[in-house]
């Protein structure tokens, strides 16, 4: 380790005094927030003007978001997450829309310069190594191309291996703390959830490598997989449920093309049970998002199987995943770099889910049109299989009438009839259809 490495460590406010106002400050993404850290930059929040507070999501505090930051702070999110989407909505917040293999070329480019990166790690190992721990993501990049780095060193983040570590000769200056990590908790199953998940699981073949996104058809999908075998994974993100198949040796990465008998991932999200279980383990290895969500990596997965949601689908398979109408509500992510990539895998499963309906079951999530202003994260050309939990509607290389027939078919059944009439009405059926049963 550096002689020097113990001269730079200092109080979170010594540290957090060399931002300025008109920089941009890059914040550790997901359960990795250095919470410290951005409680000092915070507190600066009054003296400071026009700063950018620039990441993906994470789930850690994010006062500086606030009403009362306004103008002191201005957060551009790469991925909107719970506590900062009210900001979004507000105005007092930005989003750039992007795919998350790409965020990555935005630093190196310099499109999108950084001039201070927030950063928490494990303590420097003999030679001076630092594990980024839960979250490699872009966040590895975004420490090699800042001007300005400071980093949060705690002995509770989990030392985490593959492509994790920054030399503590990069970092300007320490702050030692010692506290859990954010923690990310599932909101739990429902039936619906469930009910979809008996639609997807038995698609995916042993052997298959799963990418999963966030929430509770992901988990419900992985807990009926306990009877499949030799399973792997590569994913941008790595859900806590993933450990249960991992320890009963569902999950072994026998039969991966690439990065056999490991894990991929560029994060994980969960509570301190899945932070123990990646702590030093070699099953894991972490990988920055460029890699990652690489349509062109992932396709090289056999029986890859990508699994994402969506808010709304319309009739011909316009995929809005990050947003209710004009209002914005997540991000991009990853979901076009592992359904493109894994339409492009042998044996591979591109596949969209979403219940059927929303708001108690007043609201059809199979729309005749998106919503105005809704954006379009998928387009029509991309989307294979679309799931709720009232059948699987295939539509790859399927006409637009073919299109509307199938989705119809897996709508609530109470909003078949009106679907099927704007249909007919807008040409997508024949007028001489049949009805669809109720």
């Amino acid at each position: 380790m550096t002689n020097d490495y113990r001269a730079r460590i200092m109080p979170a406010d010594v540290a957090l005094a060399e931002v300025q106002s008109g920089q941009c400050v890059y914040i550790h993404n997901g359960c990795a927030e250095p919470v410290e850290l951005v409680q000092a930059l915070t507190r600066r929040g009054e003296e400071l003007h026009d700063v950018e507070v620039l990441h993906m999501a994470t789930f850690g505090i994010a006062d500086y978001s606030l009403p009362r930051y306004e103008g002191h702070f201005r957060v551009n999110s790469l991925f909107i997450g719970g506590n900062v989407r009210q900001a979004v909505q507000e105005g007092r917040a930005d989003y750039t829309p992007i795919f998350l293999s790409e965020i990555e070329g935005l630093f190196t480019s310099g499109a999108l310069p950084i001039d201070v990166c927030l950063l928490q790690c494990t303590p420097p190992d003999n030679y001076g190594y630092m594990s980024l721990g839960v979250s490699v993501d872009a966040s590895l990049t975004a420490a090699q191309c800042a001007k300005h780095v400071i980093v949060e060193i705690n002995d509770q983040m989990p030392h985490t291996l593959g492509d994790t570590f920054l030399h503590v000769s990069r970092v300007d200056a320490f702050v030692e703390t010692s506290h859990p990590l954010a923690e990310y908790t599932t909101h739990g199953v429902s039936d619906i959830h469930g009910a979809i998940a008996r639609r997807v699981a038995p698609l995916i073949p042993d052997g298959a490598v799963i990418q999963t996104g966030i929430g509770g058809i992901p988990e419900a999908v992985l807990g009926l997989l306990h009877d499949h075998k030799d399973l792997g994974i590569h994913s941008e993100m790595v859900p806590e449920s993933a450990v249960k198949l991992i320890q009963a040796g569902v999950i072994n990465n026998e039969r991966k093309a690439i990065h056999r008998h490991k894990v991929i991932a560029g994060f994980v999200l969960g509570t301190k049970v899945l932070f123990d279980f990646i702590d030093n383990n070699p099953a894991f290895e972490f990988r920055r998002t460029a890699y990652a969500n690489d349509p062109f990596v992932i396709a090289q997965n056999e029986r890859m199987v990508a699994l994402n949601s969506a808010i709304e689908v319309d009739l011909t398979g316009q995929v809005c995943a990050d947003s209710m109408g004009p209002t914005m509500y997540s991000g991009i992510g990853g979901q076009v770099d592992f359904l493109r990539g894994a339409a492009r895998s042998k044996g591979g499963l591109p596949i969209i889910t979403l219940p059927s309906t929303a708001k108690n079951g007043t609201v059809s999530r199979i729309v005749p049109r998106l919503q105005p202003g809704a954006g379009v994260v998928t387009s029509r050309g991309d989307v294979h299989y679309v799931i709720t939990e009232h059948g699987v509607a295939y539509l790859h290389g399927k006409t637009l009438r073919q299109r509307a027939e199938a989705l119809i078919e897996v709508a609530d059944p109470r909003f078949r009839g009106e679907l099927e009439e704007f249909a007919k009405e807008s040409r997508l059926l024949g007028s001489d259809r049949a009805t669809v049963p109720v």
